[in-house]
């Protein structure tokens, strides 16, 4: 089973909103190469941080209502929700260290 949650406008409150511990979620498409190279660090992070922190992805191109609800024009996109609330942003790729800069503060 993978560590990371595919999160939908259905179960969007239930896996971020409401969640326990900290989300990051990561607004990708299937045709974006930068979301692509980011995608097995977000992997490694979310079994690294399993029961810390929460990795889950927004397809923008299925669920393009979640995507304009958090303002989201440029993908890959990582928000980092705690408490209900977007606590930290990034967009755009980047290394596994810089990605962990986004939440580490927050777990």
């Amino acid at each position: 089973m993978p560590a990371e949650v595919t999160v939908t406008v259905e179960n969007f409150d239930t896996e971020v909103l409401q969640s326990d511990i900290p989300v990051l979620v990561d607004f990708w498409a299937e045709w974006c190469m930068p979301c692509k190279m980011i995608a097995p660090a977000l992997e490694e992070i979310a079994e690294e941080f399993k029961g810390r922190l929460k990795v889950a992805k927004i397809d923008v191109d299925s669920q393009g209502d979640l995507a304009q609800r958090y303002n989201v024009v440029s993908i890959p996109t990582l928000l980092l929700f705690k408490g209900g609330e977007v606590a930290n942003r990034h967009v755009g790729a980047g290394s596994r260290s810089m990605l962990e800069e986004v939440f580490a503060s927050h777990i």
